[in-house]
């Protein structure tokens, strides 16, 4: 077989230009539809983060705000504890010192009380 007659079959067995151009623009509208169907699943993806984070940003409004609630209660109670343990820490500091006294001056404290 020469070339000219394998330059012949092969154009024969080629597409025409319309034909291939037909195929193209198939091919290019099978995208475009694809695109919008990626568009559309991007916007809900994107709604659905934005309603996950509002979500989120309500609840942990809530979480903050139950714990400032728990804080503030623990405080108080922590406070309260304190004055109750300073009162008696110094009732008890005072009377070791009045003891202290006494028995370092017991010969003075028996003198009064005869």
């Amino acid at each position: 077989m020469s070339a000219k007659e394998l330059d012949q079959k092969e154009i024969a067995y080629m597409a025409t230009t319309a034909e291939r151009l037909g195929i193209v623009e198939t091919k290019v509208v099978n995208l475009n539809e694809k695109i919008d169907e990626i568009k559309v699943d991007i916007k809900d993806v994107h709604d659905c983060l934005d309603r996950t984070g509002d979500e989120l940003k309500e609840q942990l409004k809530l979480m903050h705000a139950t714990a400032c609630d728990q804080h503030d209660a623990l405080a108080a109670k922590i406070s309260e504890i304190e004055k109750f343990k300073n009162k008696w820490m110094y009732m008890i500091l005072g009377g070791a010192a009045v003891l202290g006294w006494v028995t370092g001056h017991i010969d003075t404290v028996v003198k009064i009380l005869n």
